[in-house]
């Protein structure tokens, strides 16, 4: 039976951060413990979440693309740039516990990280059994018909795609986890809040699919488009730098979120200078006065945007499995005595 409770655990460990300031030989052998498995693996299969173009066709002039970008751990480290063919990247594992993920990067809706918060994170959840499909979505500003709802078309279509894959994919369509991160973690808030909104058209059997997710992880993510405490270019490519406010708090998360959401596991750190701990902290009292059942968690130190990185000898290393055992919990993940 799945538990039903509110849990705030604010971790302050006192504890140093990772140094940011080495890099990391990804030619040695990493130790079993490590976040970062798996590491050259690519996808199963990546698929298109749309039977043809995105609905309204492509705007002119976007040429989608990656682009390498450095980082102090010498890791892959691409962003995507210009979607035009929102895709799954389908990460399948060994053994599937029946579970599946909607992993949704960020990138501020500027691009869309590929390796950092897509396909290393799909690598760890595989080895848990966990079947993951890492969501490549459309970027608001870009001249999309919808404008502002262009990545909750996606994301709608792509948690759909996902139930409609059950049986070819080996998982279960009421255990299916949306998470998040940055940018990507604002998406899976909309995702959670709006998963019932009429944004597209439907076009074939796939869009009479639920898009509404079992369960949410959202992980360092904007909630807020309005000051003090949003992300600056995040709001800006989502509404508009000089939007009106109204504009704003309509694609914000923490805006009048329904009743019977379902339980969501917030993640921060209290010195996140990209993106304020306050968006964590203000979407914990939006879902909680909304009735849903919801976990907040805060450390004390950790920045943003490291995702699996870095942190193997720190304590933000247990966040992933404190996912995986909040899951377990909603019985979302079976028991690793099951695996």
């Amino acid at each position: 039976m799945r538990l039903l409770f509110y849990m705030l655990v604010i971790y302050l460990t006192g504890c140093q951060p990772v140094s940011l300031g080495q890099s990391q030989d990804v030619t040695s052998d990493k130790p079993d413990n490590s976040l970062i498995v798996d590491l050259y693996r690519q996808p199963d299969e990546t698929i298109p979440i749309w039977p043809q173009f995105p609905p309204g066709g492509v705007p002119e002039g976007l040429n989608e693309r990656y682009v390498e970008r450095e980082n102090v751990f010498d890791l892959p480290d691409r962003a995507q740039l210009d979607v035009t063919r929102p895709t799954l990247s389908i990460f399948k594992p060994e053994t599937s516990d029946g579970s599946a993920m909607l992993l949704i990067p960020g990138g501020g809706y500027k691009h869309v990280v590929v390796e950092k918060e897509g396909f290393e994170g799909a690598r760890w959840f595989n080895r848990q059994g966990v079947t993951v499909y890492v969501l490549s979505y459309r970027l608001p500003h870009q001249g999309w018909a919808a404008g502002p709802d262009a990545p909750l078309q996606d994301a709608q279509r792509a948690l759909r795609m996902v139930r409609s894959r059950a049986a070819e994919d080996g998982i279960e369509v009421d255990r299916v986890m949306v998470m998040g991160f940055s940018a990507g973690g604002h998406l899976a808030g909309l995702l959670l809040t709006g998963y019932d909104k009429d944004v597209y058209e439907a076009s074939d059997s796939i869009d009479a699919i639920s898009a509404r997710p079992d369960i949410g992880v959202l992980v360092y993510p904007v909630i807020t488009l309005t000051q003090p405490f949003t992300h600056g270019s995040t709001s800006q490519n989502m509404v508009g730098k000089n939007a009106p406010i109204n504009a704003r708090r309509t694609y914000s998360v923490e805006t009048s979120p329904p009743a019977g959401l379902p339980p969501i596991f917030l993640m921060h750190t209290s010195d996140d200078k990209a993106v304020p701990v306050e968006n964590s902290l203000i979407a914990y009292g939006a879902f909680r006065e909304a009735g849903s059942p919801v976990s907040l968690h805060i450390f004390d130190h950790g920045g943003h945007g490291f995702g699996f990185r870095g942190i193997d000898d720190d304590p933000l290393r247990q966040w992933p499995e404190m996912v995986m055992e909040w899951g377990r919990s909603y019985e979302i993940f079976k028991p690793k005595t099951e695996l």
